[in-house]
């Protein structure tokens, strides 16, 4: 199976890819908020902290779909280290 293949999450068990599926949902939540929050804002500090959770919010998706890959290609292990 090619790293990149979609069809990996098929091979995890389904609580996990439904737990990556509602993270991954939640996180878009926050994201799509602050992003909205951090355009609305005038206040030049206000706008800052509002980016802040914006750019917490990528990494924390990138984090997930990282996490994600490394369970679906079994190397969980070697995130522990």
């Amino acid at each position: 199976m090619a790293p990149d293949d979609p069809s990996r999450s098929e091979v995890l068990a389904p609580d996990v890819v439904s737990l990556f599926h509602r993270l991954n949902n939640q996180l878009g939540v926050i994201l799509a908020n602050s992003e909205l929050l951090e355009n609305k804002l005038s206040d030049e500090t206000h706008r800052t902290r509002a980016a802040q959770v914006v750019t917490g919010a990528l990494e924390a998706i990138g984090i997930v779909q990282h996490l994600k890959h490394a369970v679906g290609a079994g190397q969980l292990e070697r995130l522990k280290s």
